[in-house]
């Protein structure tokens, strides 16, 4: 079962799945309820969540602890 946003927490691993793509990252800092900042695991990049679901969620959205 998917995790909810309230429930991330940092320095944690997450695998998002959201319109057919999958991202892992680690969520380094908290900036608002709906808000982090993300570092990706794979390539190394910072970028916040807003990124992720700027589009919306899909019908596959989901958020895992890794």
């Amino acid at each position: 079962m998917s995790i909810a946003l309230d429930n991330i927490r940092t320095n944690k691993k997450y695998v998002l799945t959201n319109y057919g793509e999958q991202f892992e990252f680690t969520v380094v800092e908290i900036k608002s309820d709906q808000e982090f900042l993300l570092k990706d695991l794979n390539t190394l990049e910072f970028y916040n969540m807003s990124e992720l679901i700027g589009r919306g969620r899909g019908k596959d959205f989901s958020i895992w602890e890794k």
